[in-house]
């Protein structure tokens, strides 16, 4: 019988298109760089608008709404708690990947965020994980630094405590010395050294960095002062044509218009101005820290002798963070004050533990540039991310694929190279969902040209957000103040920008997709929530 492969599962959170060097950033990223450059870099990969109907989606296969995320935990509105799909955790209705690859005599291990429940029965070692140490919220204090909380302490940080578990035990408190993204290394690599040697791995690296608050070891951050003093505006410029330069989106692309920017850099104070610039200097300084973690990993993979028969698939959770925090109601009114009273936010401390910061719409859409807007939203700068593949095994070196591909590929790609059957509508006494992704399997083996046709329609929804795409037309909905609350039409492969919208002139074509959007609501039980998003 043929070795089975090892699986290594790597997953950003909130990183943008463009922030890897090997995808046109400037970021110090060198581990995963190699990987892309002698593997397969992946345009049109994508997800969920945010982070755990994302991860849902990655380890079942189906959609986020048939798998208990049908929204995120923090923002359930009453009309949505204890609806099918809205349970705000990892669901009975979904096998998860961890569970059939356990079963088939994988080893599985997990070491990051998980974000698909906060209790011991939905934590990872109740979903198929033989070891794990996860952060079981959506983020947390990267530095594990808590303010003691009281009445007044904002719906964020309320709903973000570093609660930590390794497998079916609560950690009481954190090491000396905690950083989140080394930590989850750390605690990946041990796994890895004390596994059983006669079986193959399947391993789950999903990080929290670098989503807010903005945190990084000082030396890391003090390489990039000054890089950003030209502002984001210059810096999506400057990415834009290394996108073009290594071929990553065409030379002629014409990118979308930058959206809710109320000053121009220039109009800024100097303060205002350093601050955001060094917001961004620590975020930089976030991505070069967990490629370091990540180059840790490979290198102890190479040392064993395992890198060979080990597939390796980096991706983001989602597009970048532009979120303006203090402007969500249910964050807090008094938010600010309250960071003012609890944290030190001058700009020399910017970026430690006691620090609580976020970048902000117009540096996330530099980096999700060429594309509409970014996390939160069903444009493309919101589900399209960067991703990669590694794997020695087939023929992928150096090579970019345009071909659309969804995080709902992943677990039948991974499962049919380890030749596990899906058990389809019915394991281990329940009903379950079967698959909507396709196994990239014969598109990787050079058996087939693309994963999917032009016939392939993929539906997306969060917060009322809607997005429907078969082959290179998309229909998208974005209700107000941001969007026009109409449903728009969009040809990607002209307009990857999402730009012009062709409504009015191809309203047939918009009947179509609006026909098949309805079709996706009836098989994965979307629910239109009018509640505003609000997250907790």
């Amino acid at each position: 019988m043929p070795q089975r492969p090892n699986f290594l599962v790597i997953l950003a959170d909130d990183l943008g298109f463009s922030d890897l060097g090997a995808f046109g950033g400037e970021i110090a990223t060198p581990n995963l760089d190699a990987l892309a450059f002698n593997g397969l870099r992946l345009t049109d990969f994508h997800t969920a608008p945010t982070c755990s109907p994302t991860r849902s989606m990655l380890l079942t296969g189906t959609d986020h709404h048939i798998a208990g995320i049908g929204t995120m935990a923090e923002a359930l509105t009453p009309e949505l708690i204890g609806k099918p799909g809205y349970e705000g955790h990892l669901n009975d209705r979904v096998a998860a990947l961890p569970e059939l690859l356990r079963e088939a005599g994988y080893q599985t291990l997990m070491s990051g965020k998980w974000h698909l429940g906060l209790t011991v029965d939905r934590a990872p070692h109740a979903r198929g994980f033989e070891r794990s140490f996860a952060l079981l919220p959506g983020a947390a204090n990267h530095y594990g630094f808590e303010p003691t909380y009281d009445e007044h302490t904002p719906g964020l940080l309320k709903s973000t405590p570093a609660l930590y578990i390794e497998d079916d035990r609560f950690l009481d408190g954190l090491p000396q010395g905690f950083y989140s993204s080394d930590a989850f290394g750390d605690k990946l690599l041990q796994y890895l050294k004390e596994r059983d040697q006669s079986r193959p791995f399947f391993a789950y690296l999903p990080f929290s960095a670098p989503h807010w608050p903005l945190q990084a070891p000082e030396e890391i951050v003090a390489k990039y002062r000054g890089r950003y003093d030209a502002g984001p505006e210059a810096l999506r410029l400057e990415r834009l044509e290394k996108l073009k330069a290594l071929g990553l989106v065409d030379a002629q692309v014409e990118p979308h218009p930058l959206i809710g920017l109320d000053v121009e850099w220039a109009a800024l104070s100097d303060d205002q101005r350093q601050r955001s610039a060094r917001a961004m200097e620590v975020y930089a300084a976030m991505v070069e820290r967990m490629d370091w973690n990540i180059g840790r990993v490979v290198d102890y993979l190479r040392q064993q002798g395992q890198l060979d028969n080990t597939l390796i698939l980096f991706m983001s959770d989602n597009g970048a963070e532009g979120a303006l925090l203090e402007a969500f109601p249910k964050f807090g009114p008094q938010l600010l004050s309250y960071l003012d009273q609890h944290y030190d936010n001058r700009l020399q401390n910017i970026g430690r533990a006691n620090s609580y910061v976020w970048y902000g719409p117009a540096w996330a859409q530099a980096a999700t540039a060429p594309s509409r807007l970014f996390k939160a939203f069903t444009t493309q700068g919101g589900i399209r991310v960067p991703a990669l593949l590694h794997y020695p095994q087939l023929p992928l070196k150096g090579q970019v694929s345009h071909g659309f591909g969804t995080v709902m590929d992943i677990t039948p790609t991974l499962l049919d190279l380890a030749g596990v059957r899906h058990p389809g509508k019915r394991w281990r006494g329940r009903d379950i969902a079967p698959l909507r992704g396709k196994s990239w399997l014969g598109f990787l083996s050079g058996e087939t040209a693309q994963v999917h046709d032009e016939h392939t329609v993929t539906g997306w929804e969060l917060f009322g957000r809607r997005a429907i795409r078969q082959g290179q037309w998309k229909a998208v909905y974005i209700p107000g103040p941001v969007g026009p609350a109409t449903w728009q039409l969009y040809d990607l492969g002209r307009d990857p920008g999402e730009i012009h919208d062709l409504a009015g002139s191809h309203p047939q074509k918009l009947q179509i997709l609006l026909q098949e959007w309805q079709r996706y609501v009836d098989e994965t039980g979307v629910i239109l929530s009018e509640s505003p998003f609000q997250p907790d």
